[in-house]
């Protein structure tokens, strides 16, 4: 009897799907704490290959006093420190906004394979191209990145800056 190959796709495309909220909720949970700290409510959680989470962490830029306090470097900072390897193959990080240049960057460098963000930043967020320019500047190292259309990273970005900007409500 032949597979059909259609529904087994399905399947796998279903499976991939219910994962990747699944974590993403747990990046959710971070960005949460960062938001309770009046910190940009970003956060990420870094997933090994067999799917256990290696690390969380939140945006701290404003309790560090720091510009490399984003959420997906402070993920790698305590993978590095837990685990002394820098190589990140095979792991998926999943973080509530779409990475800047600078934390791009830094996913690559690290083997990062695919990053999985729930919402995008036309502001700071990189662009294709700027992705595509990392691949060819990187032709060895390989980084998916992938959309996730998470409404609840957008609505806490939304409440945050609107606080920022209305004060007293």
């Amino acid at each position: 009897m032949a597979r059909d190959f259609a529904n087994v796709n399905a399947e796998v495309e279903r499976f991939c799907l219910v994962n990747d909220i699944f974590f993403m909720d747990q990046a959710y949970v971070q960005a949460l704490k960062a938001y309770k700290f009046d910190e940009v409510p970003i956060g990420a959680v870094l997933v090994d290959a067999q799917g256990k989470v290696v690390a969380r962490a939140y945006n701290q830029m404003e309790h560090q006093q720091s510009q490399l306090a984003h959420a997906e470097l402070q993920v790698l900072a305590k993978y590095l420190k837990k685990n002394k390897n820098w190589r990140l193959s095979g792991t998926t990080l999943y973080v509530t906004i779409q990475p800047c240049l600078m934390c791009l960057g830094a996913l690559y460098l690290s083997r990062v394979s695919r990053v999985v963000y729930g919402c995008g930043s036309l502001k700071f967020g990189a662009t294709a191209s700027e992705m595509k320019a990392f691949s060819g500047i990187y032709k060895n190292l390989k980084t998916s990145m992938h959309y996730l259309n998470y409404e609840k990273s957008k609505k806490l970005l939304r409440l945050f800056f609107k606080q920022k900007r209305s004060p007293g409500l």
